[in-house]
């Protein structure tokens, strides 16, 4: 009898000692709107069913990030990126980085002047310029897809040259934007 009451200690000590390892720290406490308060600093902010930040996604709306602008203007017939839109490309570039879940498509565009094929072509190659540039940051090739739209998606459909600038450039959407 002895006996098998120190196997049943033993037993039910162990299933104890088991149960305990196995428990879970308390979740954070949490405001009214899901937020946790910050106090336990190695939780993650909230994120979407794909894994994606929705802060990160409120920052592409956000008029005031360095995110918010998405378009990379080309001279005429070119598809270097100009020291002015550097910036621009560098903060997007970190920005996937920081948001590796992130996918973004680059549409090369073209204005109306050169035949189709020359068009298709060159929007590429301004898609890739943009492409490449965001990669030096850092970027993955998982995440970034580039492609041409030539002259088939004008912002402008004038004939002048005011025109044809705003036509001449690459579109960086985001996941969900395209």
């Amino acid at each position: 009898m002895r006996q098998s009451a120190l196997a049943l200690i033993a037993t039910v000590s162990a299933t104890i000692l088991l149960a305990a390892c196995s428990s879970q720290p308390p979740a954070p406490e949490q405001g009214a709107a899901g937020v946790s308060d910050g106090r336990s600093s190695s939780v993650s902010g909230p994120v979407t069913a794909d894994g994606i930040d929705p802060n990160a996604l409120a920052a592409l709306k956000d008029p005031k990030s360095a995110v918010y602008k998405r378009s990379v203007f080309f001279d005429y017939d070119q598809y270097v990126i100009k020291d002015e839109f550097k910036a621009l490309v560098e903060a997007h570039g970190k920005f996937l980085v920081k948001n590796p879940k992130l996918k973004m498509l680059i549409q090369g565009n073209a204005d109306e002047r050169g035949s189709r094929e020359y068009n298709l072509a060159l929007g590429q190659k301004r898609a890739d310029a943009v492409k490449k540039a965001l990669l030096l940051q850092g970027a993955t090739e998982g995440q970034i897809e580039s492609v041409s739209l030539g002259e088939e998606k004008p912002r402008c459909t004038e004939s002048n040259e005011a025109c044809w600038s705003q036509n001449r450039r690459g579109d960086m959407l985001y996941t969900g934007e395209f």
